[in-house]
């Protein structure tokens, strides 16, 4: 009782704060389960889309009853946009992690802060304070950083798919923040069906075997279906570009679990590049949080 008295004592910096760092903290093991998968790229997206889907949907239909179609129909034009956005990103994020190593990945979409607040601008008319750019700039930077020594390994186009996922997730962040006063995540679920429709044309094989039956399921609740439920509602609380500030965590810490476990091996460029960005993330925070 006491700790549910607490949460909503928490000002809307600190609920949107919290629940992206959750969200992120759950993902950054994603990028490994994807690599220690066996399952084919199409079959994977389409586990991807299938199990959050259901999993969310049935979330959804207990919470709203018998009024999920009227929320369904009342997230309008902003909801659909959010569908597309949110459906391609899903795609991107997994072709690009098949077509480059996880920190190339991770590094592009380590962008998105930045799209976020040039969006959030000109559509919302939210334009970010003097620390929110200086932190934008300096992990935007730092990414570049990261992103030279990569250009020599001729991965273009997973790089590029990482670029389009970043897009995407700036995009998802401000459609939330401009529709405050309704609830996106029906559209999220329909983003996350439309995935596996698109992915079930191209499936080979739909056979789990070995450690798949563990690793995909895992991936498809813990480090999907929960995370993109708190990224929804997060951008309810905090600007656009302050939450997709929290997604640069994984771009250092996913290429940690990867290297730990597999051995995939960040660059020193990557390692040198994410001490910045996570330190920057810190630094930012701190201030949000004591401002609030």
């Amino acid at each position: 009782m006491e700790r549910s008295q607490s949460l909503k004592n928490l000002t809307n910096q600190q609920k949107g704060s919290l629940l992206a760092f959750i969200a992120v903290i759950l993902i950054t093991p994603d990028s490994l389960l994807i690599r220690l998968s066996n399952i084919d790229t199409w079959g994977m997206l389409f586990y991807r889309g299938a199990i959050p889907f259901l999993v969310v949907l049935t979330g959804l239909l207990i919470f709203y009853n018998k009024n999920f179609l009227k929320a369904l129909f009342n997230v309008g034009y902003t909801g659909i946009f959010y569908i597309i956005s949110f459906s391609i990103c899903n795609i991107t994020f997994l072709l690009s992690i098949q077509n480059t190593n996880v920190a190339n990945t991770l590094v592009m979409i380590a962008t998105a802060p930045m799209i976020s607040a040039i969006l959030g601008g000109i559509f919302l008319n939210e334009i970010p304070d003097r620390k929110t750019w200086i932190a934008i700039l300096i992990t935007f930077f730092s990414a570049l950083y990261i992103f030279y020594d990569s250009i020599q390994l001729g991965n273009f186009f997973g790089d590029f798919m990482g670029l389009v996922t970043s897009t995407g997730l700036a995009v998802n962040a401000v459609l939330v923040r401009s529709a405050k006063d309704r609830d996106l995540l029906p559209s999220a679920v329909l983003g996350k069906l439309c995935v596996a429709i698109f992915a079930f044309f191209f499936v080979e094989s739909f056979d789990l075997a070995g450690n798949d039956l563990i690793y995909v399921p895992l991936m498809c609740v813990l480090c999907v279906a929960i995370p993109f439920v708190l990224v929804t509602i997060a951008p309810r609380f905090i600007p656009a570009e302050e939450v997709n500030l929290f997604f640069l965590l994984e771009t250092i810490l996913g290429p940690i679990w990867v290297w730990m476990i597999i051995k995939e091996q960040p660059s020193t460029e990557t390692i040198l590049g994410g001490i910045v960005i996570i330190s920057t993330i810190a630094i930012h925070s701190f201030f949000k949080l004591k401002k609030s």
